[in-house]
This record gives structure tokens, C-alpha cells and sequence, in this order.
């Protein structure tokens, strides 16, 4: 009997879509607490420095891993289609996972972190970006929620995994990543169902009609409000994912030096976090985001989480004041800027740069992240839990004053409609005949020539602005031609 075809085969749609996707959430997440609730004792298994441990923390899902994985699968969900990227990321992951399943040396477990880490790079912007596409307008928030969900189930079950697992120790820790690869596996089989985005074969269908090939970093760029965007988003995610990122996976050290030490006291706390976080995102942002003004919904999750920074830095570290704190970060993560960002920039960026803009961000952001994740162990260890407290307060109450001002109109318009706000009409039309900023390699290259290196400019952006993959003779033309598939 024949294999079914491209055009027989049974395709997902709808909410059914919408979940297969979000999935990239939960990996991504549940990647981050795997790590997070086992680190001291990868430490000593292998017998890791504290800078090797903040190591681990910044190549991973967490930080650099993601980064680079965001960098590459930006531009090539753009050029090739968002399937492309959901097609083959989990099968990076999955061999990361089981790296780290059976770990028995640093090269090993190192390896297995940088791999999941660039696997969940390239999955969850593109995710994000096919969930809003094909969201219909009036339920887009709770669609681009649905993946929020998903990414707050990942911390939620893997808390309660390694809770119950404490007494085989670094066995448990083994067994919740081995659980991670079973989902991306689940993941993966399920999403052999899934269609292209209609918005992207539109798109991609008039540019191939036009003889264009306007899409990807460079042309994202080329316009000012694509730039203010990129700054505006970059501040409210980058701002909270400064504290988010080191509260996902440096959680337990930082309840540890607040003087908690149970293993098993540390995970439950977490899980009160995650818990909150799953209700309020539900029930808040899901069924309000689309309703009532996001500007308010916004302002209260970003006040909460600088209420909850300033309990952690200032009250006496007791274990009721932990308590009110993970009672308050809970609620605030529901209503978190990870939402927001998501939604919002799926709605400011064209079709043909949507997921080059998620990629760019995203990877700024978790350079960012990565930073401080490397600092972490070491800010913890001289400063003590006042002093994060203190600093990540400033980060949160920055991004509070950006996100409330700058919040942008978008609620109940569609993408196309944004588009024409946004760029006076056709955004393939506009790139080129805005108001165009100096080009990113002469940028660079003027500031090489100044040091007597005035030909490495090209040379350092080259691998990032134009990126590109080295496709089968034919596959290149199939993967730029749109995709007729229901």
C-alpha cells in the first residue's frame, strides 16, 4: 500500500495546532529546571568549579545555547517556512537529552546542554511565530497564551518530578531529563500533522511571484519603526528575563542561601511558583488578553514581579516571607512579560521578518541572560540574596515604566491590518523606500578601519546577516515555492 501523501494525510488545525506547537514551551522550560534542580549535583559528580557551574547555566536552554539556536532559526523559519524549523529541531534536541541521560563525563553533559540549548533557540520564536499566524484575530492572545501555558506546565511538573525524585539524586535528575526526551519525541511524531502557516505561504507566495527576496535581518532592520520595536521589546523582555531566567534556574541556590536548605522544601516552593503561574496564565492573561486593555494587564504583572524582587531583597529571609514571595513572583509570572512579548512581537513586525525579528530578540535577550547566569553563582556567593534582589529590582522597574508607556494599539486587529498601520500599506513595498538606517556592515567595518582592520567587518556579520543553508539540489526551489497543501 502507498504511503500517504503530502496532500492525504491528516493535518492539525486549529487549537489542536495551536498545542502541538506550544510544546516547544514546555521542552524549552522543563530543559531550564531539569538543569536547574540538579546542578549541585552535577557538581559534584564531576567535580565543577562554581565558574563551571555558572558555565553550564549560560550555554544552556537558559542562555548562549538558546541564543545561537534563535540566531539561526529566525531567518530560516523567514526564508524556508515555519515547518522547516519545527520539523527538525526536536530531533537536535532529543539527542542532547539522551547526552545528558547518560552523561559520564563533563564533555558528555556540557554537550548535551549546548545542544538542547540551541534546539529550543530555533523552536520557540518560530513557535511563537506560527501561533499568532494562524490564530484567528479575536482570540490571538489566548492562542500566543496557550504557549505560556505550556512553558509554566514545564517548570510545574518538572518541580514536582524532581520533588519525588529527590531520594535517587542524580538518577532523578537523569530520569526527568530522559522524561523531557519522551515529550519531544510525543512532540515531534505529532507534528508531522501540521501545515505551513497560511500567513507565511501568502507572503512568501508574492515575493516569489515579484522575483523578491525581501526577508531576514538585513530588511528587518532597513526600516525605523522596526528598529524602535526591536528596542521597545527588548526592554520589557530582555529587563524581566534578567530576573526570570536566574529565578528559573538558580532558584534553589538563591532559597538555599536565604537559609533553606531541604532539597525537597526548595522544589515545593517552586512548585507553589509554577502552580500560581499556571492558574493566573489560564485565567488571567488567556481569557483577558484579548478583552480588557493589555496595557493594565501589563502593569499589574510587571508590578507584582518588582513587589516580589523587593520582598526577596529586603524582608528577613524567613520561611513565610519566601513563601509570600513565591505567593506574589507566581501571580506576577502569569501576567509575565514572556506573554506580552510573545504576542506583541508576532503583531509589530511584518510577515516577511516576523520570525528573524523573535530570532534577533531572543537571542539578545539570552546573550543577556547568559551574562549574568556565568555571574550568578559567584554574585550569590560574595553579595548574598540582597544585593540580586536589589539589582534585579532596578531591571523590573525599567522595564515596568517602558512596557506600560509604550504599550502599543494592536488589540482586536488583524495582522494584515497592523501591517498597513505599521508600514502605510504592503510591507514588501516599503522596505527600501523608508526611512533607511547605515547598513549594519558598514556600521561595523567604520569602526574596524578606525583600529586598522577595515576588512573584518564583512568577514564578523557575514555568517549572521546572511545566513543561509546548504539544502538538496531541488529542495531550495520547493522550500521557496508556496506550499498548496490544505
Amino acid at each position: 500500500m502507498a504511503a500517504p501523501t503530502e496532500t492525504t494525510k491528516r493535518k492539525l488545525s486549529g487549537y489542536k495546532a495551536t498545542i502541538a506547537v506550544a510544546m516547544s514551551n514546555y521542552i524549552e522550560a522543563g530543559s531550564i529546571i531539569a538543569l536547574a534542580t540538579s546542578l549541585s549535583m552535577w557538581q559534584e559528580y564531576f567535580g565543577l568549579s562554581d565558574t563551571l557551574v555558572g558555565l553550564a547555566a549560560a550555554i544552556s536552554a537558559n542562555a548562549f545555547g538558546a541564543a545561537i539556536g534563535a540566531m539561526i532559526g529566525g531567518p530560516l523559519g523567514d526564508k524556508y517556512g515555519r515547518k522547516f524549523i519545527y520539523t527538525y529541531d526536536l530531533i537536535l534536541y532529543m539527542i542532547g537529552t539522551l547526552l545528558v541521560v547518560f552523561a559520564v563525563a563533563p564533555a558528555m553533559f556540557f554537550t548535551g546542554v549546548v545542544l538542547t540549548g540551541i534546539a529550543v533557540g530555533a523552536g520557540v520564536p518560530v513557535a511563537w511565530t506560527y501561533i499568532a499566524e494562524e490564530a484567528p484575530t479575536e482570540g490571538r492572545a489566548r492562542h500566543v497564551g496557550t504557549a505560556q501555558l505550556a512553558w509554566s506546565l514545564g517548570p510545574l511538573f518538572g518541580f514536582l518530578l524532581a520533588t519525588a525524585l529527590v531520594p535517587l539524586e542524580l538518577l532523578g535528575s537523569r530520569i526527568i531529563f530522559a522524561h523531557l526526551f519522551v515529550i519531544a519525541f510525543i512532540t515531534w511524531w505529532v507534528r508531522r500533522g501540521l501545515s505551513e502557516s497560511d500567513v507565511w505561504k501568502e507572503s512568501n507566495a508574492k515575493q516569489v511571484a515579484a522575483g523578491q527576496n525581501k526577508r531576514g535581518f538585513k530588511e528587518l532592520i532597513s526600516l525605523k519603526q522596526n528598529v524602535k520595536s526591536l528596542v521597545f521589546l527588548f526592554l520589557v523582555y530582555g529587563l524581566w528575563n534578567l530576573w526570570a531566567s536566574q529565578a528559573g534556574i538558580f532558584m534553589p541556590r538563591i532559597y538555599e542561601s536565604a537559609g533553606v536548605e531541604s532539597a525537597t522544601q526548595q522544589n515545593l516552593l517552586q512548585v507553589l511558583v509554577w502552580g500560581l503561574t499556571v492558574l493566573v496564565t489560564f485565567f488571567g492573561f488567556m481569557r483577558y488578553g484579548d478583552r480588557v486593555s493589555r496595557r493594565l494587564l501589563y502593569g499589574i504583572g510587571a508590578g507584582l514581579a518588582v513587589a516580589a524582587c523587593l520582598v526577596l531583597a529586603f524582608a528577613p529571609p524567613t520561611l513565610p516571607v519566601l513563601i509570600g514571595f513565591a505567593i506574589i513572583w507566581g501571580v506576577a509570572a502569569g501576567l509575565g512579560a514572556q506573554a506580552f512579548y510573545a504576542l506583541w512581537t508576532a503583531e509589530l513586525f511584518a510577515t516577511c521578518y516576523r520570525a528573524s525579528a523573535q530570532g534577533v530578540l531572543f537571542f539578545a535577550v539570552r546573550i543577556a541572560c547568559g551574562a549574568i547566569s556565568y555571574l550568578m553563582p559567584t554574585l550569590l556567593a560574595n553579595r548574598g540574596v540582597s544585593f540580586v534582589g536589589s539589582l534585579m529590582t532596578g531591571f523590573l522597574l525599567v522595564g515596568l515604566v517602558v512596557g506600560v508607556i509604550g504599550a502599543p494599539k494592536t488589540q482586536g486587529k488583524s495582522l494584515k491590518e497592523i501591517e498597513a498601520e505599521r508600514y502605510g500599506g504592503d510591507p514588501l513595498d516599503a522596505i527600501g523606500h523608508g526611512a533607511a538606517l547605515p547598513a549594519p556592515e558598514a556600521a561595523l567595518t567604520s569602526v574596524l578601519a578606525a583600529a586598522g582592520q577595515p576588512d573584518q567587518g564583512m568577514r564578523v556579520l557575514e555568517p549572521i546577516f546572511h545566513l543561509e543553508t546548504q539544502l538538496p539540489a531541488g529542495r531550495a526551489e520547493a522550500a521557496a515555492a508556496p506550499n498548496t497543501t490544505a
